[in-house]
């Protein structure tokens, strides 16, 4: 059996190992495998979901600790390679340990690139205080760290990368910059037009402020980030910087140990190292005809080659290089790139679309007939075929725009069946078409149980529409039901029932004993904290165990982020009605506190637009008004009209019922918002009718109670619940409405979901004729969440971290309110 070493145990590395196994390499090699971090492989393009919070760490490793000892590989974790000596065949550590080998794979990938900024750096220390790459494991860990406690972020590259970076940090701090020294985002996959119209999207949708041309100079602060300058003088305040300013390939051991080096380390089309009978090479140090990639799809095209050579399988395979597409979201926009970005001579055809106050421009080149190039901005519709006819030079329509859009018929889609077998459907885990059928039809017939076994749409996750039309087109149809569809949230293996059963059974009070208790080796999951969090306050009242992790940044400073990182400060209006003095007193605090924008909300409360996050605390304490709730999933408002007392058509006095149910349930927890009205008569001045729930006077001293209704995005007049012929009876049926709402939803279901889920039949035999005999224990759970209710905006006399409204400037402190640690 022959000695194989593989230096590098990235993403590269471990697919070629992964491709040479299913070539039975096992019985050819016995496997040796180097990797400078302490971990399995783990997939990069994730680390930015890392970030944003939305996958934890678990998520992203392709292969754990377990695989190598499974497959019989020896794997040196946390160690450098630092020389290849070719005459004796053995690689040389930085420990001075040598290693024999037959065949040596080097898979040395890449690292962050940092510009020549002054400052950046400290010989002794590395990084500056404040200062990351975002390109491992590490850099994420201690950007999130870091930022959780700062407010101000840079990031210095406007790539795919620096693009992921800013928009993870956004999970983390109010205000994020991003400085870019071209004219332009992405230059090197879209052209002037499209990098304009993604830089449009990201500062309007997403409020990530984008400066472009711009040269980073220095890094300002003595031991901690304070700044960054520009070379045109321009000083930009921040606590965090963030460098993507792009990659360079780690050849420094193929340079020592004699290799031929340009840009990366010279291949062959077999992926030999030039020169070399027995030392390949793969990945983002591979230089092959010139080109280096730092897209995956090449790479699992390399290691494909390579295997097969390396293994015998078939000898003459060769890497002739690769036509570089993508599609994915950029900061959660669509964007797809092929080929060329400009045209190159005037028999080029060049089709543009473009459609800026919608954020779309697409572009075309063709050449001889064959499509050689395509930008996607905002829309990926037709990505797939597009990438489909570059890939494979098919003939193109004659209606051209028959390529962009679906004319003269309904919307069109790429058929499973008309794709090849060797389609590539996952670019971020290099998974065809072919792959996705073969575990269909081995006998998996789950949409997640296909994508865990492939990987196809772990990665980005744009291709998972694709994958699912495969999978069920592959499985005819016969697509078994996922277990997970039924976990509240995904992370704890459990549906809600079982799962409140549990937490009461165990008495677990916190996210984090959850996780403990009720998930094998008591693995986290960031996408299921707030979940839990709402659902163990829904539970437990005053006794929750608060765990500032589990909050999300609107939830940890109580008020609503706006797209440029500043807050919303909406004090509660009961019924929306209010005095001369909290008037005047609003308008005080906005003059004090220079507030852009005053504004009158649908919810019959006044906002105040455009606070930064450290003015929270003392405005909230120089308005003395209780939170409105306009931040949370939660109780939020009851919208009133003016109701018998002045309206000469009113019949039922809705402002003081309005007032005296948001008195009520005000801040009252829930699977996702709670929006209420009460209006005085049918004409439903107050829109009762597409509220959660509404309340609507009629004659006779009676009140309608609707529920389920939505005028948002998804439009549904509610159904009537019941008709009673008290407010007492309307406070104690909302109450038992919300909590059976509360106690059965799904996480983030809104009630007008829950509602026709449910039945409206089913949810009225139980919240008003108690055909389950439970309707005294809601009534007792409702009773008790609304004994627990705290204003939350209290919390300025003692933030939960010191961090929680830090920022840069020490005016805005407020020194004489303690600061103190808590759970």
């Amino acid at each position: 059996m022959q000695r194989l070493v593989v230096i590098g145990n990235g993403m590269a590395g471990a697919r070629t190992v992964e491709e040479i196994l299913a070539r039975d390499g096992a019985d050819k090699f016995a496997i040796t495998m180097f990797g400078d971090e302490p971990y399995g492989n783990y997939n990069r393009i994730m680390l930015s979901n890392l970030l944003a919070g939305v996958e934890d760490e678990a998520g992203i490793f392709l292969n754990d600790l377990g695989w190598y000892a499974d497959n019989d590989i020896t794997l040196h974790t946390g160690a450098k390679i630092e020389k290849i000596d070719r005459d004796a065949k053995v690689v040389i550590a930085a420990d001075g340990t040598t290693t024999p080998f037959d065949k040596l794979i080097i898979a040395t990938g890449s690292s962050s690139w940092t510009p020549p900024i002054k400052n950046i750096s400290n010989p002794k220390r590395g990084y500056h205080q404040g200062v990351f790459a975002f390109r491992t494991l590490d850099d994420t860990r201690g950007m999130i760290r870091y930022a959780r406690d700062h407010e101000r972020a840079v990031v210095i590259g406007g790539g795919l990368l620096g693009l992921e970076a800013a928009r993870g940090l956004q999970s983390h701090v109010s205000e994020v910059t991003l400085l870019h020294a071209m004219g332009h985002l992405m230059e090197r996959q879209l052209d002037e037009k499209a990098g304009h119209m993604l830089q449009a999207s990201v500062e309007n949708k997403l409020g990530i402020k984008v400066i472009t041309n711009a040269m980073t100079t220095e890094i300002l602060g003595k031991d901690r980030v304070t700044g960054v300058k520009l070379a045109d003088g321009t000083v930009i305040d921040c606590d965090v910087i963030v460098v993507a300013a792009g990659i360079r390939p780690n050849t420094q051991v193929a340079v020592e140990s004699g290799l031929t080096v340009e840009r990366g380390i010279v291949v062959d089309d077999q992926m030999r190292a030039a020169g070399e009978d027995d030392i390949y090479v793969v990945g983002e140090c591979a230089q092959h005809r010139g080109d280096l990639y730092g897209l995956v799809a090449p790479l699992w095209d390399q290691a494909k080659v390579l295997a097969d050579h390396i293994t015998g399988r078939h000898t003459e395979a060769a890497y002739t290089g690769s036509k570089l597409s993508t599609k994915l979201k950029v900061a959660g926009i669509d964007v797809a790139s092929m080929g060329l970005i400009a045209p190159e001579s005037d028999d080029d055809e060049v089709i543009i679309y473009n459609e800026p106050k919608k954020g779309i421009y697409k572009q075309l080149i063709i050449r001889d007939g064959a499509l050689v190039g395509a930008i996607l901005v905002g829309d990926n519709s037709k990505a797939a075929g597009l990438i489909q006819s570059f890939d494979r030079a098919q003939a193109l329509p004659e209606e051209r725009a028959e390529l962009l859009f679906d004319i003269g018929g309904p919307a069109g889609e790429v058929k499973p069946e008309d794709m090849p077998d060797d389609t590539q459907v996952c670019n971020c885990n290099g998974v065809s078409k072919g792959a996705i059928c073969g575990v269909v039809n081995a006998g998996c017939k789950t949409i997640s149980g296909v994508m865990d076994k492939t990987r196809a749409g772990k990665g980005c996750g744009t291709c998972k529409p694709l994958v699912q039309r495969i999978v069920e087109w592959a499985a005819g149809g016969a697509v078994e039901e996922d277990p997970k569809a039924s976990w509240y949230v995904p992370g704890v293996p459990m549906p809600k029932a079982e799962l409140m059963a549990a937490i009461r059974t165990h008495g677990l009070r916190s996210v984090s004993s959850v996780f403990a208790k009720l998930v094998p080796g008591g693995e986290e999951d960031a996408k299921s904290k707030m979940g839990l969090a709402s659902l163990l306050k829904m539970m437990w009242g005053a006794e929750y165990i608060d765990e500032r992790d589990a909050r999300f940044i609107n939830d940890r400073v109580h008020g609503n982020i706006q797209k440029d990182g500043t807050f919303s400060v909406v004090p509660q209006m009961k019924g929306g009605v209010t005095t001369p003095a909290e008037l005047k007193r609003i308008a005080e605090v906005a003059e004090k506190y220079n507030v852009p924008m005053v504004k009158l909300t649908g919810g019959q409360r006044i906002d105040l637009l455009g606070v930064p996050k450290e003015q929270l605390p003392a405005m909230w304490a120089d308005l003395d008004m209780p939170s409105g709730y306009a931040y949370a999933k939660s109780f939020r408002t009851v919208k009133t009209c003016v109701g018998s007392d002045f309206c000469r058509f009113g019949v039922g006095d809705s402002t003081a019922l309005g007032i005296a149910l948001e008195e009520r349930y005000q801040g009252l927890e829930g699977p996702g918002k709670m929006k209420l009205a009460v209006t005085g008569c049918p004409r439903n001045c107050a829109e009762a009718y597409v509220k959660d729930l509404g309340v609507v006077a009629i004659d006779g001293g009676r009140w309608e109670l609707y529920v389920g209704g939505a005028a948002g995005a998804h439009v549904r007049k509610g159904d009537l619940l019941a008709t009673v012929s008290s407010p007492d009876e309307v406070i104690t049926l909302t109450g038992r409405f919300l909590q059976y709402y509360r106690q059965s939803a799904n996480w983030l279901e809104r009630t007008y979901a829950w509602v026709p889920r449910l039945g409206i039949d089913h949810i009225r035999a139980v919240v008003v004729d108690d055909s389950e005999g439970i309707a005294a224990d809601l009534d007792a759970a409702v009773a008790a969440a609304v004994g627990a209710y705290r204003d939350p905006w209290k919390e300025r006399a003692e933030p939960a971290t010191p961090g929680q409204f830090r920022t840069s400037l020490p005016l805005l402190v407020l020194p004489q309110v303690p600061i103190r640690e808590t759970v």
